[in-house]
């Protein structure tokens, strides 16, 4: 990340991944983000008229220039300012294409006018350009007025802008050939850029899961077509519906994607901010509190402190920067995690609504939507394997790249080591000549002062050719390297590309989905392969040609030190007359020395790398054996998953054909989401790690403040006693600063490391629980709901029975009707609720046989299904026969196994349908059962003559619990009733109408009375039976002995306890008592030892009773009013 305020370069904290094949190869490697962020700082306005506000424009070292512009004029009130932003990809040899270009635009105390940017609420304005090419560049122009309040007393207004932006040409060699190598510096950037590379794999591969899905919904609607279960003009009309669907969809994940990073780019850049300026105050603050003691110390010691303190000042920082990259690159991870499900639950909603909408339109049968739901919850467990293997795959391949990689690093460092090693020893044999030379009593001391101060020269004067020399041909070899990258990498492209339409080509024209899957697979996972064998390939010859560089030019300066021994130096000994015979026999020693110290660094290098090759081969192997596992687990986790759904169905269900489609939607959207992308849980890892390290550090200073205080008051008394002289404070202050720089210095221990990982699973195994129970509480909030709406259908006829049993009352006890009348009316209800259970028995009878039949029939095909899978033909061995027939039976053995739990998932889903219509069934004689008795409360409540609002209070009465809504259809539905059967009667109903109210009014008034202190007396009887109930719990403790003893290590000691007495034994094991806090308040703790002994498989199972059966018993109990 590189920032450029005022001219002065400053880090911040920021973090990207390229879109860009060249940055996922060795040579993307960096010791900071891909992510650039140019920061102009300088634009500002000030109030000369017409004056040029342009500052020098910013360049990073890509090549890409930032610039921000404004001219200002002043003859107008409010000022007026024209404002330029530019953006220029300059076509250098370092430039590359920029992608997800985002400027942020400070516009505090503007007025802007006619600007294309989103104004944002802190006084930024966003615009944003997806991709600027080698040599284009992006302008904006806007007007904005100027708020005087906002201008400083100086004239001067800051308004500083911000550019993020993605870049390719970010190459691995960059830290090796341009900058001091600092190879420890690239190990700690690989996990950094493995982290980019793993985001942009799980776009890739976000993408493919996506395309599969379409291709196999449309496969599926041709397969349909071609079994003519298909009308082909539907199949066309489907198909472009979901086409247009998808691409709806797609747009719609695009506009939420750029939403999503502007918002979090904007509050993680908020965030570092705050932290930046918190940081600086505590160093400021500290500084402040350090001079006051430095003025009063000697130089040397002010110089120490100052040089810790700014040691520790660092240190902070980059632990609070680590702090805020890792949260950053969260958020951005798991953003794009919730696009990704989102984008997968929308697809299957796509799905199961078209077929729907298809079904309720009348265009598609129930049995081919059936069929078609059938095949796509098969295929979606296909496609789910195969990127559960696709995802497994890339791990794999990703981890071995950057395995790779870290060889190839530790490789380049022996041989940088090798080289220096040369040089050093080659340098060293001059002052080695010199002082030899003077300790055989040749030279004095002045002349081997001259001769080391001339030899000094020379060695200085090679090593800096040769820098300058290694410099020159890095960036020669670099621009060679990526321009060879280039080509070989868009020829693998095309290459790729080709494979892909001819795949595409051959999708549109194929009918199979298992072939077109078996096809992708083959052809992802080998274009995989083949693209990591070429990304190796290359980034071994790169670090080969830069191993050789060196050497070449190591090689070059040793012989040109070689030449200046036996050269130059030889001839001012042999000028100071040293003998020629003694400087040659030195010079000979020093060229055997010189040769026996290369062969030993030479072999040294050769058992380095050896142990790298060794170590890069078990790791290979590792990660292998790993990806068998996890794709092993992944199935696993697949089919534990399923077998919770088979679970789910096998429970006593009853769904229509419409939830059960629901039901299986949300199956999928949970199945969808039990893959773990691949940089999350690595993301996850490294804030785990890094929060319990803060943690850590936290409490070590928390220790070391603890201590430093304790050290003072020991000290105190010991001066007292011994009178000895204590250090002085700027010293302490210096030994906590050093304790604190080894605190943050402390490298993460194994314990941490161990947590964290512990931790994830922990998380990973939550997130699996969640998904299971999300999808359990979806199906019980559906059942839920049908059996409440059920329970108060239940309840409202019931009150309406009750109702009929008061109106009947009445009339006989008014004798407007007689006793045998009213048995008559009960009979005839009686036979009709008779004649309708006899119906209802005949139908369901129907019913079961039919769908035992289909039963019979589906297993039938089932068996012959598995049989036919046995019976097919494979290669066969005539000298292995036997072998060859266990052979394939294993093979065929998981495939049986799936049709098996297939055709269990079918039948179970049958019957829940089943259950569902034969409760339909029920429901539909029910409701005319029930229309039949409002028409006989509305005769009945006629002949009562019921007084206006008499009614909706009995109802109330007798349905207590139920709102004015819930009873209001109820009534509706007795005044239609009565509307029709006063519309039959004769011309002298008012008049008899008015003789009836007469009659029944003080009677209905004595009934109003009578349920309403019912009522109140049920309630007060509750209430009474629940107090005398707590009482005799209270009253009746259990003996002291059988009380239990529950372990309480963190709980304060008990107060008080009360004694009990072993009179009047209860169901319960033990009860206990605690006087809380001396204030005669008790506590009680009860366990029913019956509930903790009866098991529970022990609970007898009810016997499900016809509804009709119920009704007629309540019924009649009613009647009998």
């Amino acid at each position: 990340t590189i920032c450029l305020i005022g001219g002065d370069r400053n880090l911040l904290l920021t973090s990207a991944a390229s879109n860009n094949q060249w940055s996922s190869s060795l040579f993307s490697l960096m010791p900071s983000w891909t992510q650039k962020i140019l920061f102009k700082r300088e634009s500002s306005i000030t109030h000369p008229l017409h004056e040029d506000l342009s500052r020098p424009s910013v360049t990073s070292e890509f090549g890409v220039t930032f610039q921000k512009c404004a001219m200002v004029s002043t003859q107008r009130d409010p000022q007026v300012a024209n404002i330029r932003l530019l953006i220029n990809n300059t076509n250098t040899p370092s430039a590359s294409n920029l992608s997800d270009l985002v400027l942020l635009d400070n516009i505090t105390g503007l007025v802007v006018q006619g600007s294309t940017g989103n104004q944002t609420s802190d006084g930024f304005q966003v615009f944003r350009k997806m991709f600027l090419p080698v040599g284009d560049y992006y302008a904006v122009n806007y007007i904005a007025f100027i708020n005087a309040k906002e201008v400083k007393s100086n004239g001067n207004l800051t308004l500083p802008a911000q550019l993020t932006f993605n870049s390719s040409s970010l190459v691995f060699f960059y830290s090796v050939l341009f900058q001091p190598p600092n190879y420890n510096n690239n190990l700690i950037s690989l996990p950094s850029l493995e982290v980019a590379d793993l985001n942009r794999a799980d776009a890739e591969l976000e993408a493919h899961r996506g395309q599969i899905c379409r291709d196999v919904i449309a496969l599926s609607l041709k397969a349909m077509v071609a079994g003519d279960h298909l009308p082909p003009l539907l199949e066309k009309t489907m198909s472009s519906t979901f086409g247009s669907l998808f691409a709806g969809l797609d747009g719609e994940v695009r506009e939420e994607y750029k939403r999503k990073m502007v918002a979090l780019t904007a509050e993680c850049d908020l965030e570092t901010r705050k932290k930046m300026e918190i940081q600086a105050r505590r160093e400021a603050a500290d500084r402040e509190e350090a001079e006051e003691l430095l003025n009063r110390v000697n130089e040397k010691s002010a110089s120490e402190y100052r040089s810790l303190l700014d040691n520790l000042h660092r240190l902070e920082r980059e632990h609070m920067q680590r702090c805020l990259l890792v949260k950053r690159e969260e958020d951005f991870a798991k953003a794009y995690r919730q696009l990704a499900i989102f984008q997968r639950n929308e697809i299957h909603k796509i799905f199961f609504t078209q077929i729907k909408s298809a079904l309720f339109k009348g265009e598609l049968k129930l049995e081919t939507a059936k069929t078609l739901l059938l095949d796509y919850s098969k295929r979606q467990g296909e496609i789910e394997e195969l990127m559960d293997y696709l995802q497994a795959n890339k791990k794999y391949h990703l981890s071995q790249r950057f395995a790779s990689r870290e060889c190839l690093i530790r490789n380049i460092r022996i041989s940088e080591s090798r080289a220096q090693g040369f040089l050093n020893t080659a340098a060293a044999q001059l002052i080695s000549l010199i002082n030899k030379t003077q300790r055989a009593g040749y030279l004095d001391e002045n002349q081997m002062r001259i001769l080391l101060d001339r030899a000094q020269a020379e060695v200085l004067s090679v090593r800096h050719k040769l820098e300058n020399d290694l410099k020159h041909e890095k960036k020669k070899l670099h621009q060679k390297l990526m321009i060879r990258r280039r080509q070989e990498m868009l020829l693998k492209q095309k290459e790729h590309r080709k494979e892909q339409l001819s795949l595409d080509e051959a999708t549109r024209t194929s009918k199979e989905i298992g072939p077109y899957l078996r096809q992708r697979q083959a052809l992802l996972s080998d274009g995989e392969a083949a693209s990591e064998g070429l990304m190796d390939r290359l980034d071994v010859t790169a670090a080969e040609e830069l191993k050789g560089l060196r050497e070449s030019l190591t090689e070059k300066a040793v012989e040109d030190l070689g030449r200046i021994r036996h050269g130059a130096l030889a001839q001012e000994l042999w000028k100071l007359d040293v003998p020629r015979l003694y400087v040659q026999r030195l010079l000979e020693e020093q060229s055997g020395e010189l040769a026996l110290r290369t062969q030993q660094l030479q072999q040294a290098e050769r058992d380095a790398g050896q142990d790298a090759r060794e170590s890069l081969r078990k790791t290979r192997q590792k990660l292998k054996e790993e990806l068998e596992s996890g794709v092993a687990a992944q199935r696993e986790l697949r089919d534990q998953e399923r077998l919770v759904f088979t679970k789910l169905l096998s429970l006593p269900l009853s769904l229509s054909e419409e939830q059960l489609h629901e039901m299986k939607q949300e199956f999928h959207c949970c199945f969808s989401q039990l893959d773990s992308s691949l940089a999350l849980p690595k993301i996850r890892t490294r804030v785990l790690l890094q929060n319990l390290q803060s943690e850590w550090i936290e409490a070590e200073l928390l220790k070391l403040s603890q201590a430093l205080s304790v050290p003072e008051v020991q000290q105190q008394s010991k001066m007292k006693k011994q009178r000895c002289k204590t250090r002085s404070k700027i010293e302490v202050l210096k030994q906590t600063v050093e304790d604190k720089i080894h605190i943050f210095e402390e490298p993460i221990s194994e314990d941490i490391i161990e947590k964290a990982h512990g931790e994830l699973l922990l998380e990973r195994g939550r997130q699996v629980k969640a998904q299971e129970n999300k999808l359990g509480e979806y199906i019980a909030a559906l059942q839920f709901q049908k059996a409440d709406k059920k329970s108060e259908t239940f309840e409202i006829y019931t009150t309406l029975l009750s109702v009929q049993g008061l109106l009947l009352e009445e009339l006989s006890m008014s004798e407007t009707l007689t006793d045998s009348a009213c048995a008559q009316i009960l009979e005839s209800r009686s036979s009709e609720i008779e004649e309708l259970d006899r119906k209802l028995e005949s139908e369901l009878v129907h019913k079961e046989s039919s769908r035992q039949q289909q039963a019979v029939l589906n297993r039938q095909r089932w068996i012959s299904d598995g049989l036919g899978l046995l019976k097919e033909d494979g290669e066969m061995d005539s000298e292995r026969q036997m072998s060859a027939l266990l052979w394939q039976a294993l093979k065929k053995c998981p495939r049986l196994i799936e049709r098996h739990n297939q055709s269990l998932r079918e039948e179970l889903q049958s019957l829940v349908v089943f259950e569902d219509r034969l409760e339909s069934l029920e429901m539909d004689v029910f409701l005319n059962l029930y229309s039949q008795d409002l028409r006989l409360a509305a005769y009945l409540s006629k002949l009562t003559v019921v007084p206006e609002g008499l009614l909706p209070r009995l109802l109330n009465f007798l349905l207590p619990a139920s709102s004015q809504n819930e009873l209001l259809p109820v009534l509706e539905s007795i005044r239609e009733k009565y509307s029709e059967d006063a519309g039959e009667s004769d011309s002298n109903g008012e008049q008899t109408d008015s003789c009836r109210k007469r009659k029944h009014q003080g009677s209905w008034q004595a009934l109003e009375s009578k349920l309403r202190q019912d009522l109140i007396n049920r309630g007060l009887d509750m209430a009474l039976d629940a107090c005398r109930k707590k009482e005799s719990i209270l009253k009746k403790p259990l003996p002291t002995r059988m009380r239990p003893s529950p372990s309480r290590r963190n709980s304060p000691p008990k107060l008080s306890t009360e004694a009990v007495s072993e009179q009047d034994s209860m169901n319960y094991a033990a009860v206990e008592t605690e006087d809380a806090l001396g204030k005669g308040e008790k506590i009680f703790i009860f366990t029913n030892q019956e509930d903790t002994t009866r098991p529970m498989h022990a609970c007898p199972k009810k016997k499900k009773k016809n509804f009709l059966n119920s009704k007629k018993a309540v019924g009649k109990v009613q009647y009998s009013w």
